[in-house]
């Protein structure tokens, strides 16, 4: 039978630390474009679809992500199925929602424990909704926290943010602006549209890692050309993409700056490939640029369907998917 996971299951079957692990997993693997190929878009008026499809080499679950989305009506659904690799049965229907969050902040979070600089970190976030808040709770799970500081143009926002946030052993402040969040900060988290899609970060703290989620289309932005040049290095979770599908490395391409020989594959510094910060530069800054990806969806929905089935969560389909023969 096929089991469908709501986004109330997947959220109670999600635990930080099972995530982390298993993206730490999918990520010692070499890049694969093959089992994990570019994610496609099709596009209507006011509309567009996604797909990122994968096959992991060690025999999970292979699956998809599917988003909906309608730009006017500023609305998305997201579906992943799951499909067993030897007998291709369709093993899970999930609610992606969550997982998309979950996932991107857990990856970050595997990221910056690779790319911060060790010991308890400051954290400067600008931006406070969703993506935001998961992310500080994922950074929560694998380092102690100091500080964290949040700017969002709304003040009302920047207050609920702190307030959502409340039960972690955190000192929680907000800023009136996005350099003053980021000041003297540990990591830079970049997850807020600019609504008029320019830079909301021009400038990095000496020895920061900066995380930016929020620029994965080539028409939005979110860091500055100063930010990519000034990088000793971008760690990316798809080089390729990053590169040439984001607002941010593009228009730093188009100012001149050459990132070519800075650009790593997260997958290369996971397995110890590839370093990442640098050992000897206490200043350096280090950019984790992240545009998704199927590997990351499909660790964290395998995960969210083990432990739902540990802990009884889901729904039974009466019907499901008969595998026929080729």
């Amino acid at each position: 039978m096929t089991t469908f996971l709501t986004d109330a299951d997947v959220r109670s079957a999600f635990t930080w630390a099972d995530a982390i692990a298993a993206l730490r997993t999918a990520h010692a693997a070499p890049p694969d474009e093959s089992r994990f190929p570019p994610r496609g878009m099709a596009r209507g008026e006011g509309l567009w679809l996604r797909t990122l499809s994968g096959v992991p080499a060690d025999g999970a679950p292979m699956g998809a992500k599917l988003i909906a989305a309608s730009l006017r009506h500023r609305r998305a659904s997201y579906l992943i199925p799951l499909f067993d690799q030897e007998t291709t049965e369709l093993l899970a229907l999930l609610d992606g929602h969550s997982i998309t969050g979950f996932r991107t902040a857990a990856t970050s979070a595997l990221a910056a424990d690779l790319l911060a600089q060790e010991g308890p970190l400051r954290v400067g976030v600008i931006g406070s909704g969703f993506e935001a808040r998961m992310h500080v709770r994922a950074l929560a799970a694998i380092r102690p926290l100091v500080s964290v500081t949040v700017f969002s143009p709304n003040p009302a926002s920047r207050t609920r943010f702190t307030g959502q946030l409340s039960d972690l052993d955190v000192r929680l402040e907000t800023a009136d602006s996005a350099p003053a969040a980021v000041e003297g900060a540990d990591v830079v988290l970049c997850a807020a549209r600019s609504r008029d899609e320019r830079p909301t970060l021009r400038q990095a703290p000496p020895g920061a890692t900066v995380i930016s989620v929020g620029s994965t289309l080539p028409e939005q932005r979110e860091l500055g050309v100063e930010v990519i040049e000034r990088a000793s290095s971008i760690v990316a979770d798809v080089p390729d993409e990053v590169a040439h599908d984001t607002g941010d490395l593009l228009a730093a391409k188009e100012a001149g700056v050459d990132f070519a020989g800075k650009l790593v594959a997260l997958a290369d510094v996971v397995a110890g490939r590839a370093p990442g910060r640098p050992a000897h530069d206490p200043d350096a800054v280090v950019v984790y640029k992240s545009v998704g990806s199927a590997a990351q969806d499909l660790a964290v929905a395998a995960m969210c369907v083990r432990r739902a089935a540990e802990l009884s969560l889901g729904t039974e389909l009466p019907v499901t998917l008969s595998p026929v023969a080729k």
